[in-house]
């Protein structure tokens, strides 16, 4: 239980839009300064992980949640609203600059799976997060590998593997159901190749 809980705090999604902008920067062609790659990272780190902990906290402290694991669906709800507005923003900066479009539109494909994740609590479906989160950094990751013509099959292989157990120990915890894990990794695959579409075709 304890390798379960471990893999869970490790490989939280929180770190997962962080962990995509640093493979982006380390293994994209695209060449970009060093002061503007510090800046890119420190900026995604603080608005992915900084601020939505700090969210977290205060939402604690204020009762309107009971632990950090979100157990529920009523207490994902704000969370989840504030982190699609979040990857909007950043995607829109990201574009903005005209250097990191693909990183850029990477996190339209968060927001976009994010939203799909809040349409399905109406059906009572808690989608899990942790998978969700791995799944589209699998798919940006492959849609680098198409987009700059790189064998990125090692590290695909290493993310596969990754998301197994990230999906096996969410079950072990019994933090979801067997379909709750399936659905967040197909939705945050799918998403990036969605807005990779969109993106080729503006």
């Amino acid at each position: 239980m304890l390798f379960h809980r471990l893999i869970s705090y490790l490989f939280h999604p929180l770190l997962c839009s962080f962990a995509g902008t640093f493979l982006y920067l380390l293994l994209s062609p695209e060449h970009i300064i060093k002061e503007q790659e510090y800046i890119i990272l420190l900026v995604v780190f603080i608005s992915t992980y900084l601020i939505p902990v700090l969210l977290l906290v205060l939402l604690k402290r204020l009762k309107l949640i009971e632990d950090y694991h979100l157990r529920s669906i009523s207490e994902r709800k704000f969370p989840i609203l504030f982190f699609i507005l979040l990857s909007f923003l950043i995607g829109r900066a990201l574009v903005s600059i005209h250097i990191v479009d693909l990183l850029g539109f990477s996190f339209f494909g968060v927001a976009m799976a994010l939203s799909f994740t809040y349409l399905l609590f109406n059906l009572k479906i808690k989608t899990s997060l942790h998978t969700l989160g791995i799944g589209g950094l699998i798919g940006f990751v492959i849609l680098m590998s198409h987009t700059y013509q790189l064998n990125f099959n090692a590290l695909l292989a290493g993310l596969f593997i990754l998301a197994g157990l990230i999906g096996v120990s969410r079950l072990a915890l019994n933090a979801h159901a067997t379909k709750e894990i399936y659905i967040g990794f197909l939705l945050g695959l799918t998403a990036q190749f969605i807005i990779f579409q969109i993106y080729q075709n503006i």
